[in-house]
């Protein structure tokens, strides 16, 4: 069970960051002031730079640097190799939830192996709106997902999830995507080994610097039909 003494890592893939990831990793390490907060950079702008200069300030920030692109999936997935949390997290850049909900997140991880964030529970408050065909791929998309996964979840794409170390460290070597459709095979695992997952209303807002692109859906959608079909 998840109690106050365990410690916490948030992992935050940062690729070409370099405008907003200052901000957002002095948000979190005052939020979490005494857990691991892990960076990975992959990409060729200055966010490595500026996260190595705020990680020399505040021990509690450590920087994952690699020279090659590895996907938003593949980053998540290096960072929670190297997390030593007894819970660990990983959060979007964008900071589109903020990392109060994150820490209620982590609050809900008691009776539960993992929570994830979402924006479609009638508890949620969105403050930005994504346009409307965004939000319409991704409807059609997460109805496709539950589909197929037989997942229950209403928002597997929101880029906030926590879990207890023990569940995720379980299913990490099985992980085959590295893409935004990391997401949705990381609840497929748990699922398949039996672990409880929740979601959780938070407040969202939409970032216009996403990485994400309509067309990455398209290349998702195949990357995890040949998961599913293995």
């Amino acid at each position: 069970m998840a109690g106050e003494d365990d410690s916490i890592t948030i992992v935050i893939p940062a690729y070409n960051e370099e405008i907003r990831i200052r901000e957002t990793i002095l948000r979190y390490s005052e939020e979490f002031p005494d857990q691991e907060i892990i960076v990975v950079c992959d990409g060729v702008d200055n966010t490595k730079k500026l996260v190595g200069e705020v990680a020399g300030e505040r021990p509690n920030i450590h920087l994952l640097e690699f020279h090659r692109r590895l996907g938003k999936g593949g980053a998540i997935v290096k960072g929670l190799k190297a997390a030593k949390g007894d819970m660990v997290g990983f959060v979007d850049a964008d900071e589109s939830v903020n990392p109060e909900d994150i820490r209620g997140m982590f609050k809900a991880l008691n009776d539960v192996d993992a929570v994830i964030a979402s924006r479609r529970l009638k508890e949620s408050k969105i403050l930005k709106q994504q346009p409307i065909v965004r939000r319409t791929a991704s409807k059609i998309f997460n109805i496709a997902i539950r589909a197929v996964f037989d997942l229950p979840f209403r928002d597997t794409q929101c880029g906030a999830k926590v879990f207890k170390g023990q569940a995720i460290r379980d299913i990490l070597g099985d992980l085959e995507t590295d893409g935004f459709e990391i997401d949705v095979e990381i609840l497929w695992r748990l699922k398949k080994k039996g672990y409880k997952v929740i979601e959780y209303p938070i407040k969202w807002r939409h970032s216009e610097d996403s990485k994400f692109k309509l067309s990455h859906s398209i290349d998702m959608m195949h990357s995890l039909l040949r998961v599913r079909l293995k």
